[in-house]
């Protein structure tokens, strides 16, 4: 890029900008299989323009990817989608959503680096994948809720049904959400922070 005749390089637009009154920041992980919806959740909360790094799908991913219940998905995560959201004045969420599909599972280990918790994100058609999910987070001693996406095909289940399939313990919470909106993706992340703030009140974060 040529910036002859500038005296100053293009900063950040206003509203990129870090609050003024922001004290502290904290890394969380949006996690989950393929198409379970991690990039949407990070472009309906965040306050500023997510950084995407999504690659058209080609032939070349038939028969490796798993994309049962998103045959209409067109374009996929192949390192992170990042965002921002301030949940306070004070403290600001960075969101780190890490690529779904096993092959580029390996990102993960630099992408949990410094977090300090995460959301599993879960759909109901495909179960199964949040064990792997799961037990990644467990061994990297990272902490986590559980959000299940409401995706309009998928089978419904009370949450305590939900709870027992996944093996989750009675102290991770569990929640239905909506990606797509919002609301819904901030209350994820307030479930998250409460749950955080619990394990440092009796000193089981690290």
């Amino acid at each position: 890029m040529d910036f002859k005749g500038s005296d100053t390089i293009p900063g950040p637009r206003a509203e990129d900008q870090l609050p003024h009154t922001a004290q502290a920041a904290a890394k969380i992980v949006i996690v989950g299989g393929f198409g379970v919806g991690k990039t949407t959740m990070v472009g309906s909360v965040s306050e500023i323009t997510p950084l995407t790094t999504e690659e058209t799908m080609t032939q070349a991913g038939i028969g490796v990817d798993d994309n049962f219940g998103s045959a209409s998905k067109t374009a996929t995560t192949v390192a992170m989608d990042f965002g921002r959201i301030s949940i306070t004045d004070e403290l600001v969420l960075y969101l780190f959503g890490t690529p779904g599909q096993q092959r580029f599972w390996f990102l993960w280990n630099g992408l949990f680096e410094g977090a300090l918790g995460a959301v599993v994100l879960v759909d109901t058609r495909r179960l199964e994948v949040s064990f792997d999910v799961m037990g990644r987070l467990e061994e990297r001693g990272v902490p986590f809720v559980v959000a299940i996406n409401s995706f309009p095909d998928a089978p419904r289940y009370p949450i305590d049904e939900l709870r027992t399939a996944l093996d989750l313990s009675p102290d991770i919470p569990i929640m239905e959400c909506d990606v797509r909106r919002r609301a819904s993706s901030r209350d994820v992340l307030m479930t998250l922070m409460r749950f955080l703030h619990s394990l440092a009140m009796t000193g089981s974060l690290t």
